[in-house]
């Protein structure tokens, strides 16, 4: 997922030490030997649980009915090694932080996934040694929480390495074999296409292992996507890419087909309401597939001002809506009804574009505050730089300001 997906970063890493070093046995956790039905924990949507100013799990699941949350990040260490880490800064083994948040969840009968990877930050199928490894790692993981399920974040820059991706599909068809039960989704980048060129050589991959999974799921955004139509055609293009490369019929490749998408303003500035939210949940729910989230429930609350003046927010949408309307629909895709009085879906205004500044220059020495426009955008540096185009990266000279 997109940059504002990447490492937690120092604020998780304070936030652990703050919290202490003693680890929790998983046993001793509320319910954590009690599994959801698996439909809740392919609704569960992403959750940052140190970072970008996360919400209260409680305060969801009573607001909404909401009973599985998908926990972002774990990685590599920053430093390289093959131990799980929270954003490769805050050692699973001796966290407590999480462990409290999982807690909270199941003592009101909720649950967790875990999701491993994401965008950015080093993923343990690239620093450890090979598959049995990598999987070993997880384990950690799984043992540590007691997870029942387990989420295969697989996209840049870690799915452009054929090594790590061999890894990584090697480790979930272990913890697979080794955890009876364990749900397991493996999670891509979404083209209007399908998936792109890495995302297939992924399935290859699969296919090649004799692995397969819960589900595939797209995330179609982030990539030229206008609303819920375009969505739903990259749905149907990737259900004719399982087809074709497991030798599934349309209604199994469905039955293996997920959805991951981005509420409000995605990092590219596309924007998806609750209306598109609901068409594709429509979409999923007829074709009977097997997954639908978004990322994340850390953002399913309006900004200030409502668009965030045309800036993509890692705490908030940058759409009108109540808090977390979002999320009733992982709740609908459950089979579950959230409570009355859940608000009804608010039409978002289009934002005004604002005025374009001089066109980037290859050429052209900037430095920091200097501002220009860029397919579209306007961008202001961050720091010296010249000859790097402008892009939504955290960690590139360039910070986006909206469409222009």
């Amino acid at each position: 997922m997109r940059p504002l997906r990447a490492c937690l970063g120092a604020a998780a890493a304070v936030t652990l030490a703050a919290a202490g070093t003693t680890a929790l046995v998983a046993s001793n956790a509320a319910g954590a030997t009690t599994a959801l039905s698996n439909r809740w924990y392919a609704a569960a949507p992403y959750l940052m649980p140190l970072d970008n100013n996360p919400p209260n799990a409680a305060t969801i699941m009573d607001a909404t009915g909401l009973k599985a949350f998908q926990l972002a990040f774990v990685l590599a260490p920053d430093g390289g090694g093959c131990s799980p880490t929270w954003g490769g800064t805050a050692a699973v083994s001796s966290d407590t932080a999480v462990q409290s948040v999982i807690n909270t969840i199941r003592a009101k009968g909720g649950d967790v996934s875990v999701s491993i990877g994401g965008y950015g930050g080093t993923k343990l199928g690239q620093t450890c040694a090979d598959a049995s490894s990598t999987a070993a790692a997880y384990q950690q993981v799984i043992t540590k929480y007691g997870l029942h399920a387990i989420d295969f974040d697989l996209e840049e820059p870690e799915y452009e390495n054929t090594a790590a991706i061999r890894n990584e599909i090697g480790a979930a068809k272990i913890l697979q074999q080794n955890n009876p039960g364990l749900y397991v989704s493996v999670t891509t980048a979404g083209t209007a296409d399908g998936t792109g060129w890495f995302g297939k050589q992924m399935l290859l991959e699969a296919k090649s292992q004799g692995f397969t999974p819960n589900n595939f799921s797209i995330m179609p955004f982030d990539g030229g996507f206008s609303g819920a139509s375009a969505q739903t055609g990259a749905l149907t293009n990737f259900n004719t890419i399982l087809q074709s490369t497991f030798g599934w019929d349309q209604a199994t490749a469905y039955a293996h087909e997920g959805f991951s998408g981005m509420n409000g303003r995605s990092d590219t500035g596309e924007y998806f309401t609750q209306a598109d939210f609901q068409t594709v949940l429509d979409y999923a729910t007829s074709h009977h597939m097997d997954r639908f989230t978004f990322w994340s429930l850390n953002r399913d609350r309006q900004c200030s001002p409502a668009d965030n003046n045309g800036t993509t927010s890692g705490t908030c949408s940058s759409v009108a809506q109540s808090d977390w309307d979002f999320a009733t629909y992982s709740v609908r895709f459950a089979g579950v009804t959230p409570p009355t009085g859940t608000p009804t879906p608010t039409p978002t205004p289009t934002p005004t574009p604002t005025s374009c500044r001089t066109a980037w220059s290859s050429t052209a020495v900037y430095t920091a505050g200097n501002e220009v426009s860029y397919n579209g955008h306007n961008w202001k540096a961050k720091w010296w730089t010249q000859n790097e185009a402008p892009s939504a990266s955290d960690w590139g000279p360039w910070q986006d300001e909206g469409a222009c």
